[in-house]
């Protein structure tokens, strides 16, 4: 598992990136979002609303997120580690979870 800081220290949740790779060792890339302990996040920012592809979860933290806004839809909680493909985590019968992230809510122990 991934223990997560800032430059400064400071203790992260989760960080959730836009682009994912089919290599897993090249695993989380482009654009990232840093999620803060405690953090709860009904609404994605716009321009990261349903653009996660893969992601990482602090030590001792756990992200729970939703497949539709305002805590909507179907929801998937992720321990720590790094899951470097969301495409390959189902979400429901015929759905997986890439670019389906529209809200989150992150907690650490």
């Amino acid at each position: 598992a991934s223990d997560l800081r800032t430059a400064n220290g400071t203790r992260v949740c989760a960080q959730l990136y836009a682009d994912n790779s089919p290599y897993y060792d090249q695993c989380c890339a482009g654009a990232v979002l840093v999620v803060e302990p405690g953090a709860d996040v009904p609404y994605m920012p716009r321009e990261w609303a349903a653009r996660v592809s893969s992601l990482v979860v602090g030590t001792r933290c756990d992200l729970t997120v939703w497949s539709r806004a305002g805590k909507k839809g179907k929801s998937r909680t992720f321990a720590a580690g790094a899951v470097p493909r969301l495409q390959e985590v189902r979400r429901g019968l015929f759905g997986d979870w890439d670019n389906a992230i529209r809200g989150y809510y992150c907690k650490c122990k």
